[in-house]
C-alpha cells in the first residue's frame, strides 16, 4: 500500500453511525479514503454494574462489518481500546481475534501499534506482520515524537517486529491539543516532523489531529461555526514543509468526533439534537435542546432546515448525508435518532474532505 500526502486517512471509531456512514460514500470518495479504524470500546452497563457482555460476543461482528462496509479496501486497524479487555474465552488477544478475523473476510488490515504496547500485542502485531504481508502502522503520539529518545525507540520497535521502516505506515498523531495560535503551534510540528527518524523511507505518512469539541455541552445552542483548527494547522505546515522540501504528510482527522473515549452513565445524559456539518475551515453545529423532552426528535426537521437555508449547504447531490438533510427539511425523511445523525454528519465529512485534501493547493 501506498499513498501520498494528497489522500485522506479519517480514525473513525467502528460504530453504527460511522461503519454505515463509510458504507453510504461514493466510489470517488473511497478511493481517496484510507480509514484508521478503532476497534470500539466494549463499555459499560451501570445498571448492572458490569461489561453489557462478553469480549466474545463484542468483538464477533467486528469483522464482518468492516467487509460489509469497507468490502476487501485497505485499513488500518487498531485494538488499543480493547487490548486490556482480558482475552477471549479460548486464552486468544483481542487483537489476535480480530486480525485472523480479517483476514479470513478478505479484509487487508493493517494492524497498528506504538512504542508503550505490551508485550502481548507487540507478539500479535508482529506474527500478523509475518503472516499476512501487509506491514504495519506505528500510530506515534505527538509526545513521543517530541521527546529525546524517539530514534532509539522507533529503532527498537522495527527491531521487535523485525520490520524495515519501507514496510512502516507512520501516523503522527496530536490526539485533540490545543492548537492556538496556529501559527506557534505549526512552527513546532514542523521542527518535530523535520527531526522524524526514517522520515524518506515510511510507505507512507500522516498526520492526524482533531480540535472538535469534547462535548456538546461545550457548544451553545443555536447556530455556531467551530474553526477546524486540525485543518487550518495542516495547510501551513504542508506549505512550509513543501517550500522546505521535506516530506508532506497526508492529511488525518476524527471526522465529527473527538478521540478520547469517557464512559458515562447513560441515564444520566440529556442529549441535544445536534447536527455538525463540515464546511471549508470549521464545522456548522445547529444545535438544540434535549432530545429527551416531549417530541425532541423534531427538532431535527427544523435544524435540517437551518443547514439547507445557509450559504454553507452543498446540496442533496453532494453525499448521502446530505440528501438526507434535504431530506428531512421537508419531512420527506424521518427524524431519525442519535445514530441517525452521527452518520448523516460522519458522511457528509468524509466526502467533503476526501475531496478537499486531494484538490488542496500548495502555495
Amino acid at each position: 500500500m501506498k499513498f501520498s500526502h494528497r489522500h485522506y486517512v479519517p480514525c473513525l471509531n467502528w460504530k453504527k453511525g460511522e461503519y454505515d456512514a463509510v458504507g453510504q460514500l461514493s466510489e470517488t470518495a473511497k478511493e481517496l479514503i484510507t480509514p484508521l479504524i478503532e476497534v470500539p470500546e466494549i463499555g459499560y452497563d451501570f445498571a448492572r454494574h458490569c461489561p453489557p457482555k462478553s469480549i466474545d460476543d463484542h468483538l464477533a461482528p467486528f469483522a464482518g462489518r468492516v467487509r460489509q462496509k469497507w468490502a476487501n479496501r485497505n485499513a488500518f486497524v487498531d485494538a488499543r481500546h480493547v487490548a486490556s479487555s482480558g482475552s477471549m474465552a479460548d486464552g486468544t488477544h483481542p487483537m489476535e481475534f480480530v486480525l485472523n478475523e480479517l483476514k479470513d473476510n478478505a479484509c487487508p488490515a493493517v494492524p497498528v501499534t506504538d512504542c508503550t504496547r505490551n508485550s502481548s500485542y507487540q507478539d500479535t502485531v508482529r506474527k500478523a506482520i509475518a503472516r499476512d504481508k501487509h506491514g504495519v502502522c506505528f500510530r506515534i503520539s505527538i509526545q513521543s515524537a517530541a521527546s529525546r529518545s524517539i530514534d532509539s525507540e522507533i529503532d527498537e520497535l522495527l527491531k521487535s517486529l523485525k520490520v524495515r521502516a519501507e514496510q512502516v505506515d507512520f501516523i503522527l498523531d496530536l490526539g485533540a491539543p490545543n492548537f492556538v495560535p496556529i501559527a506557534s503551534f505549526s512552527k513546532a510540528i514542523f521542527s518535530i516532523i523535520g527531526r522524524l527518524p526514517h522520515l524518506k523511507l515510511w510507505r507512507t505518512f500522516t498526520l492526524l489531529g482533531t480540535s472538535f469539541p469534547a462535548s456538546m455541552g461545550e457548544v451553545k445552542r443555536g447556530v455556531t461555526c467551530i474553526p477546524r483548527n486540525e485543518w487550518l494547522l495542516y495547510k501551513t505546515v504542508v506549505n512550509a514543509l513543501g517550500v522546505s522540501g521535506i516530506r508532506m504528510p497526508a492529511f488525518g482527522d476524527y471526522a465529527v468526533n473527538h478521540p478520547d473515549q469517557i464512559l458515562l452513565d447513560p441515564r444520566l445524559l440529556k442529549p441535544s439534537a445536534t447536527i455538525r456539518y463540515a464546511v471549508d475551515d470549521a464545522w456548522l453545529i445547529i444545535k438544540g435542546t434535549s432530545v429527551r423532552q416531549p417530541n425532541g426528535f423534531d427538532q431535527f426537521y427544523s435544524h435540517s432546515a437551518t443547514v439547507c437555508a445557509s450559504d454553507f449547504y452543498m446540496g442533496s447531490d453532494y453525499s448521502a448525508g446530505d440528501n438526507y438533510i434535504s431530506q428531512c427539511a421537508v419531512k420527506k425523511a424521518g427524524k431519525g435518532n442519535l445514530t441517525t445523525w452521527r452518520q448523516v454528519g460522519t458522511n457528509h465529512h468524509l466526502e467533503k474532505v476526501a475531496m478537499d485534501v486531494a484538490t488542496l493547493s500548495y502555495a
